[in-house]
């Protein structure tokens, strides 16, 4: 039964033919619902699971979306800041790569174009102290590498200065920590490639000096990939004054179709184009697969949070269906007593919206000390990177994702007050008190 100030203030506003939407007694009943009473105690506990299944719905997606796209960003950045944005080469049966500075300095002039670095690319097995492991040679100049600040950023040990003119080379830590060497050591690598004997052909075989150790944060890239003076590959590879292709450095990656249209103009028929989206075309679709799979999977966890809110008003409007009754004979509106439920519904699920908003944007910002300190008591290793390309757990927060997590957290949340909040309007208030 309404009784004392919230009776006299209820029917004063109803008198006072204060109807209109969304009323200061509409939210005054609303509020007096959400609050926990002895004999609403388990309405109250419905209630709160339903907050803290939709604040948990929304938190959870945003951190796994931020994570997954940081994944994708991380490896976006590694992947074309060490392998540019397209590769030039020869077409079979055009003859060798060997006029490759005239074609760099036309690529250049090309609008859009920041870089274009002459390579000369191999495969060779790397035999160290401790064990041989196979892995890529990349020739390339001093002047080329410096444009790659993703390499020039990343040498933890020695210097590339003065590259061209030495013999040594450049080596990830990873690579030297599983052959067992170090800067200044040696190691050996053996190329199939050798020269042709009457015997047959016989590997090529050099020993060079570690010149400088680098780390550039994708363990694929630290185990496998050494750097060699753009001369002495030349001379490994038994390739005077050519190279393999031209690797292009664009200031805009998502335009690069457009700039490689406008290469092909220039260079004529004789040369081949392959964008970094071909390249890594099956690798970036099965990311984009994954967020889009990810996100359904959990939007269930809001869907789930909002039908509780449905239950949670159910059992709200069976309770009060006396309370209802009473404010119908005293003048309230089926669309009033329609809105007081709507308001209590709704604002379980926009306060736990934006609950769940700030907890998932602290959770991605502490995301990695969060790791560290899981790693620690628990005593294993996340994010191992022997097992994952990465050494840390990134987590960038996309603006517009977040806002479609939140559009469709609220609108689930209002949406499910609907169905209750029409129930609740249509109560026949002699039904409701004939037993009273």
């Amino acid at each position: 039964m309404l009784k004392n100030y919230y009776e006299a203030y209820i029917l004063h506003m109803i008198e006072t033919k204060n109807t209109a939407p969304f009323t200061s007694f509409e939210w005054m009943l609303a509020t007096r619902y959400l609050r926990a009473r002895r004999k609403e105690g388990f309405i109250s506990v419905v209630a709160g699971f339903s907050f803290f299944g939709i604040m948990l719905g929304v938190s959870t997606l945003i951190i796994v979306m931020a994570v997954m796209n940081g994944f994708r960003n991380q490896l976006l950045d590694k992947i074309l800041g060490l392998n540019g944005h397209a590769v030039v080469q020869k077409v079979i049966g055009s003859g060798p790569f060997n006029d490759y500075n005239d074609v760099a300095e036309k690529l250049v002039q090309v609008e859009g174009t920041k870089h274009a670095i002459p390579l000369i690319e191999g495969q060779v097995l790397f035999s160290g102290p401790r064990q041989a492991l196979g892995g890529f040679v990349r020739g390339i100049t001093e002047k080329s590498i410096r444009s790659l600040p993703l390499i020039t950023d990343k040498i933890i040990l020695g210097t590339i200065d003065g590259f061209d003119d030495q013999s040594g080379i450049a080596v990830g830590i990873r690579l030297a920590n599983d052959l067992g060497v170090s800067l200044g050591s040696h190691i050996t690598l053996v190329s199939p490639q050798g020269s042709s004997t009457p015997f047959g052909r016989v590997p090529r075989t050099r020993t060079y000096r570690i010149q400088a150790v680098f780390e550039l944060g994708m363990s694929e890239y630290d185990r496998t990939m050494v750097f060699m003076p753009m001369s002495e590959a030349q001379r490994y590879f038994s390739k005077p004054n050519q190279i393999d292709v031209i690797e292009i450095v664009s200031e805009n990656p998502d335009e690069i179709n457009t700039h490689i249209d406008a290469m092909k103009t220039i260079l004529g028929k004789d040369f081949g184009f392959i964008s970094w989206q071909d390249r890594n075309k099956s690798f970036f679709t099965v990311l984009e697969v994954e967020r889009i799979v990810m996100f359904i999977i959990l939007s269930l966890i809001v869907l789930v949070a909002a039908l509780n809110i449905v239950s949670g008003i159910m059992m709200l409007v069976k309770d009060k269906s006396r309370d209802i009754a009473i404010l119908r004979t005293m003048g309230a509106t089926k669309y009033a007593i329609m809105r007081v439920f709507l308001i209590t519904g709704a604002s379980i699920g926009i306060i736990g919206t934006f609950a769940g908003l700030m907890l998932g944007i602290t959770f991605c910002w502490c995301i990695e000390d969060i790791r560290k300190f899981v790693q620690k008591i628990t005593g294993t290793t996340i994010m191992d990177p022997n097992v994952y390309y990465l050494t840390e757990l990134p987590a960038d927060v996309d603006i517009f994702e977040t806002a479609a997590i939140i559009t469709l957290a609220l609108a689930l949340s209002i949406l499910a007050t609907i169905y209750p909040s029409w129930r609740a309007s249509k109560l026949d208030p002699v039904e409701a008190l004939r037993y009273e």
